[in-house]
């Protein structure tokens, strides 16, 4: 009887070596039908032939009774293989593909349906590296890594070293503090979870290794096996630690990749930081001229955060992911200039979640204070949120401050020179005379030019003030009509605009006077 059934199951097995596609095959139907998978696994391990194949790493069993020759597992293992690398691209910060729900924070240990099955008295060993598939033909007798029962492969070694680490202010010296702590994988009833402190490790689960070998694998599906999620989760747990293996490789010859990315990166970006923060000081100062004024100083203030501040946090919101992913290992495309990024307030929240512990907390208070009336309260914030990211941020001294005064009052009057816009003219004007008057940087919006150019009044002799509130209230005129325009053509608005900004242009040459005979002299 067993020789009748050894004799069946080596036809079966040839027929599974001799499988180009991918096929299951079930040993059970060529067993009595009072015979049980764990029965179909100890006829297949006592026969001679079968016991070679699976040595020789040419055949494996899953859920003990499904054979699989190993080039179909290898066939299976390369086209995952593909979908890790865009998971390796997309792992970071917990942000993952929205079709992707199923990245754990958790990672689990091997958990098939299957009975973790001893071994050694049948001489077929487990095994969990690629080597295994490329190169089980040649290995020495004895020395199989074919797995024979996958559903029992112990993946928590390879998940341990997936450990993001935090940017912190040491990082200058090298000292990388671990944001996750993992404990120690055991198999068996009672599995201890692992506990994370970052919401995600960039490691792929079981489930979605299963719903990746369905989507490049989908003749499973189409050979009408009675249980797939057995087969599925058995495969799954058996190419799982290979394809983390493979992921880590990547992601440790990015890291060796990214070094100088990495140091390049930090280096511009305290570049770009020193310059703009001490621009945000400069222009910080002339608020102080405003204080009696309630409204106006809100204006003021909220004209400088969204215009100013908010682009030196989306700068270093930028940056900062491009580093925590560098620093993980996932790769990064550089090719937009952090300068250039424009997020909107929930991008921006979004990023500041994405950070590690303390940093995410830091990077969040800054968000929320760009969103606020005082720009003391967003200095505060944004200064925490510099330190905690190992960025030192240059204080303005008063030979800092008289150097970029010149430097900005020097290029406002090339501005002013070639400006052409009757509009636009008027602000660069009165920022200049501002400089003039109290060597401040104002950068005052519309709705606060009235009020800026009032408390010019006594700053500048009569003859210049008057020049200064006619074309003012000139200006105001005509933005007044061009937003009342409805564009029909019975609105003679049209004409009064167009006399309008035909006088703001006659009188452009005695407004820029009032500046340019000063600065160029």
């Amino acid at each position: 009887m067993p020789e009748l059934l050894c004799m069946k199951l080596i036809s079966l097995l040839n027929e599974a070596l001799s499988q180009k596609l991918v096929s299951v095959i079930d040993s059970l139907t060529v067993l009595p039908s009072s015979f049980g998978p764990q029965d179909a696994y100890k006829i297949l391990s006592i026969c001679p032939s079968v016991q070679l194949a699976f040595k020789s790493s040419k055949a494996l069993i899953f859920a003990e009774s499904y054979v699989f020759s190993n080039a179909c597992i290898k066939d299976v293992y390369d086209k995952m293989e593909k979908e890790m690398e865009s998971f390796s691209i997309s792992g970071s910060c917990g942000i993952m593909p929205s079709n992707d729900s199923h990245l754990v924070n958790v990672t689990k240990g091997g958990n098939d349906s299957g009975r973790l099955m001893e071994s050694k008295d049948t001489g077929i060993e487990t095994g969990s590296s690629k080597q295994a598939l490329e190169k089980g033909s040649k290995k020495k007798k004895g020395k199989s890594a074919g797995n024979v029962i996958a559903g029992a492969a112990e993946s928590g070694s390879d998940n341990q070293d997936y450990v993001p680490t935090k940017f912190k202010k040491n990082h200058r010296k090298g000292k990388d503090t671990p944001s996750l702590l993992v404990s120690d994988l055991k198999t068996g009833p009672k599995k201890e979870s692992v506990k994370v402190k970052e919401d995600n490790l960039g490691i792929p689960s079981e489930e979605w290794v299963m719903q990746k070998i369905t989507a490049v694998v989908p003749e499973f599906e189409e050979q009408g096996i009675d249980d797939t999620q057995t087969i599925l989760r058995s495969l799954a747990n058996h190419l799982r630690p290979m394809l983390i293996n493979s992921l880590k490789e990547r992601r440790k010859s990015l890291l060796t990749d990214n070094a100088e990315r990495l140091k390049r990166l930090l280096d511009n970006l305290q570049r770009k930081l020193d310059e703009s923060f001490l621009n945000m000081q400069l222009y910080e100062k002339a608020l102080d001229l405003f204080e009696d004024d309630q409204s106006t100083s809100v204006v003021l203030h909220r004209h400088l955060l969204r215009t100013t501040a908010a682009p030196i946090v989306d700068m270093l919101l930028h940056d900062l992911d491009v580093h925590n992913k560098l620093r993980n290992g996932i790769e990064v495309d550089e090719a937009q200039d952090s300068e250039s990024v424009s997020l909107s307030p929930p991008e921006r929240t979004a990023l500041a979640k994405s950070f590690p512990g303390s940093l995410s907390n830091k990077a969040l208070a800054a968000v929320d204070a760009l969103e606020g009336k005082h720009v003391e309260t967003f200095m505060d914030a944004f200064g925490a949120l510099a330190e905690e990211s190992g960025l030192f941020l240059k204080k303005l001294d008063k030979k800092l401050e008289r150097t970029l005064l010149h430097s900005y009052r020097r290029d406002l009057t090339t501005q002013v020179s070639a400006e052409t816009d009757p509009v636009s003219l008027l602000p660069k004007v009165i920022s200049l005379l501002y400089i003039q008057a109290h060597h401040k940087a104002l950068q005052a919006p519309g709705r606060a030019i009235s009020v800026a150019v009032s408390r010019l009044k006594g700053k500048l002799d009569d003859s210049a003030f008057k020049i200064l509130t006619d074309y003012q209230t000139a200006t105001v005129t005509l933005l007044a009509l061009i937003s009342a325009a409805t564009g029909d053509e019975d609105d003679c608005s049209s004409d009064r605009m167009l006399t309008k900004r035909e006088l703001l242009e006659n009188q452009m040459p005695a407004l820029k006077g009032l500046v340019l005979s000063t600065s160029q002299s």
